[in-house]
Parts: C-alpha cells; sequence; structure tokens
C-alpha cells in the first residue's frame, strides 16, 4: 500500500503541473484613474536615420499605441536641447560622442547632436496614436546641464513639474516606456520611486542604447529601487 505521504506528494506535484504555467500567472494589471503611462523621448532623432537612433526603437511605437488605449492619464515627454548644448560632442574640442566628461553635476555622457529645439528631429514620432495625451514634458532646454529623467533634471536638484502635476491629480501609480531604457527611461523610473509613485516600466515598449554595460546596470538600478519589470502583455487592454 502507497504510503499517506508519498501519495499526498503525488497529488500535489499532479496539482502544480495542472496549474502551471498559465493559472500561477498573476493577473493583468488594469490600470484605474490613478495610473499614468510615461512615454518617454519616442523622438525622430531616436528612431532609425536619426542622429541619434536607438537600435529597433522604432518597434516601441505600435506597443506604446496599443497599451495608452488602457490608460486615462498619458504623458509624453521631449528632449528639447538648445543648439550647442553641453551634452553633445560637437560642443567639446576633441570629443567624440560617447566621451565621458566632468561636469559641475557629475559625470556626462557626450552624445551627437541631437533633438535641437524646433527641428524635425525633435518632433515626436508621427506614428504615436495617443489622442488622449493630456501634457508634454520638455526637458533638456537648459544649456549648461542635461536632462534625461522626465522629473528632475542630471543636476539633481531642479525640476519639470512633472511630480507636482501627477500628485495634483492624485495619481499614484506611473507606469514607463520609451527610448532609450538605460538612460531616459531609466532615470525617469529611479525618479518617479524617489517621489513616490509606484513606478513599472514595460520592457518590451522600451528599447536601450547599451553603452559599456549600461543597459545591465539600467536594470539592476531599477530592481533595487523597486521598480517593477514587466511585459505589455502583463497590462489589461
Amino acid at each position: 500500500m502507497m504510503h499517506r505521504r508519498h501519495l499526498l506528494a503525488g497529488l500535489g506535484t499532479t496539482l502544480f503541473a495542472a496549474l502551471a504555467p498559465g493559472a500561477l500567472r498573476a493577473a493583468p494589471i488594469k490600470p484605474g484613474d490613478k495610473a499614468a503611462l510615461l512615454v518617454i523621448d519616442v523622438q525622430n532623432c531616436f528612431l532609425p536615420g536619426g542622429s541619434l537612433a536607438v537600435k529597433d526603437g522604432d518597434q516601441v511605437v505600435p506597443v506604446i499605441n496599443r497599451i495608452a488605449k488602457a490608460f486615462a492619464n498619458v504623458v509624453l515627454t521631449q528632449d528639447w536641447h538648445t543648439p550647442a548644448h553641453v551634452s553633445f560632442a560637437s560642443s567639446h574640442a576633441e570629443k567624440k560622442p560617447f566621451d565621458l566628461i566632468d561636469l559641475p553635476y557629475g559625470k556626462q555622457v557626450l552624445w551627437p547632436d541631437h533633438c535641437v529645439q524646433g527641428t524635425e528631429g525633435a518632433s515626436l514620432s508621427k506614428d504615436l496614436v495617443i489622442p488622449q495625451a493630456e501634457l508634454i514634458i520638455r526637458k533638456g532646454y537648459h544649456k549648461s546641464v542635461d536632462s534625461y529623467s522626465a522629473f528632475t533634471e542630471a543636476d539633481g536638484k531642479t525640476t519639470t513639474g512633472l511630480g507636482a502635476y501627477l500628485k495634483a491629480r492624485e495619481i499614484d501609480t506611473v507606469f514607463v516606456a520609451g527610448l532609450a531604457t538605460d538612460f531616459c527611461v531609466a532615470w525617469s523610473a529611479l525618479d518617479a520611486r524617489k517621489a513616490g509613485f509606484t513606478t513599472y516600466v514595460v520592457e518590451d515598449g522600451c528599447r536601450g542604447i547599451d553603452a559599456q554595460g549600461s543597459l545591465a546596470k539600467a536594470w539592476t538600478d531599477m530592481a533595487a529601487a523597486g521598480v517593477q519589470r514587466i511585459q505589455s502583455t502583463d497590462i489589461a487592454v
């Protein structure tokens, strides 16, 4: 006769097999009125053919368009640099794109000229279809300081006003997607956590640059800060 302990163990294994993996998967997230989607820098300069193109950057657009339907609150951001911005390699003699320099606010990666105010490269992708978007936050328009985050410039103290806006709307949760994962998306997500928001990054709604291991570091930093990494299929649309 089979020992009762073995029988129970067998039944448990059978039950687990019957449930996994689908039955153990978390239910899709349904964004409510207190959630906002932040669409980060989906601009022509970061898309194929742009001056700072992110590999496969255009592939985030259909993902973002689809999940945006689930949100009543959507905010878009735009890099909006002055000509000869401090973050441009062309502004520094004998420097080239992706060099690292020291500025008063810390380390600065130097970039190709991109997203200059009023240019076609700075325009949002024409393929974005988010008619309910309520706000565009422009950042990086101070010539002497960069601004990756949607919330705070690179000096760590100058705010864009986004945090106050969201809190005034009683929003407590943000979902972040866009370009690039390891820079403006990650910095926005980290600052969202600092501001007290529950924060999700939609991984397949982002693409990264991955300069010298920056993508892996970004995910590590976000995880340590409590940012939750999800896929677009985790959102109920």
